[in-house]
């Protein structure tokens, strides 16, 4: 449901092309470490209008897809 607006984020955020950005992508390997992570939602809420406190460990694009459906359902 938000994937695309996380894929346009990290496209952004690590200059990569956004169709390297899979749901299944490690943001590690997207080459974001913890201090761009809390840059990427500070957007990512701009983005899509809602406030997000990250309150678990998220790996993956799909990881925080989920963790966000799952905080508005």
């Amino acid at each position: 449901m938000y994937f695309n607006a996380i894929a346009k984020i990290v496209a952004e955020r690590t200059g990569c092309d956004i169709s390297v950005v899979k749901s299944e992508s490690k943001f590690a390997e997207l080459g974001i470490d913890s201090l761009d992570t809390v840059e990427l939602l500070m957007g990512l809420e701009d983005e899509i209008g809602i406030e997000i406190e990250l309150d678990q460990k998220v790996e993956t694009i799909d990881d925080l897809n989920k963790f966000i459906q799952s905080k508005q359902g």
